[in-house]
């Protein structure tokens, strides 16, 4: 068996006292392991950081095992997120929320375009929280949890949203919300794509993605907690404000 593909790197681990084995996101592969043989060494150790984008060929003697990779630098993000404690922080929480949400070689190829698209963006700091959340409402809607967020669920209004059921995650008019307001998730303009938002409404609107991921997607995935790094971005941001 073998296929070749770009891809970016999510993790890399030792294996071994020379290997390594790296878990990539591919646009005809998905999220993909493999090992890499001489990893560990000072030629290819450089290579293997977290984002880098890089050209692969996978061979196995059987499609079901780990397989062993050949890799190739296409580009590296590396330096651009280690000059900036913000870019390294969105960084982290874009390959964390890859490697635990998607199942394992199933092709996303909509979400790996969003996701290399977005990785291009590091060190935009301007961009950069934006392009985040976008990304984040993307993941949701691949994985079967997208927001309906066009008319209120209540009164079917278009007019007055302001509330985000998080049962159903369908908007809720401020008329429609009533006493139930408090229970309510935040909406604000940014997160139906109207404006680019100010910075604390893009923090209204990561507590409104987030909660979906960590109650929805998680609970479904067997209840385990969002990876820390999601919750480390999103405090590297308020910080900023």
């Amino acid at each position: 068996m073998e296929w070749r593909d770009q891809g970016i790197l999510l993790s890399s681990r030792r294996h071994g006292e020379t290997s390594a084995i790296i878990e990539v996101f591919t646009p005809t592969q998905g999220r993909h392991s493999g090992v890499v043989r001489g990893g560990t060494s000072r030629k290819i150790a450089p290579i293997l950081q977290p984002g880098a984008q890089l050209d692969l060929t996978w061979r196995a003697r059987l499609e079901d095992h780990i397989g062993a990779f050949s890799v190739e630098p296409v580009r590296s993000r590396a330096a651009v997120a280690m000059g900036d404690r913000l870019a390294l922080a969105g960084l982290n929480a874009v390959t964390a929320l890859v490697s635990f949400c998607l199942p394992e070689r199933e092709v996303h190829r909509p979400l790996y375009h969003r996701t290399e698209a977005l990785l291009d963006l590091l060190g935009q700091g301007e961009l950069w929280p934006l392009a985040y959340l976008r990304w984040e409402l993307s993941l949701l809607e691949e994985l079967g949890y997208g927001l309906d967020l066009t008319r209120c669920a209540v009164t079917g209004a278009t007019e007055g949203l302001a509330y985000v059921s998080p049962k159903s995650g369908r908007a809720v008019s401020r008329a429609g919300a009533g006493d139930w307001a408090e229970r309510l998730l935040p909406l604000p303009d940014v997160l139906r794509g109207i404006g680019a938002g100010d910075d604390m409404e893009i923090l209204a609107a990561f507590r409104t993605t987030g909660y979906f991921l960590a109650e929805h997607l998680a609970a479904d995935l067997g209840g385990k907690p969002l990876p820390e790094a999601r919750a480390r971005f999103v405090e590297a941001f308020s910080r900023l404000l």
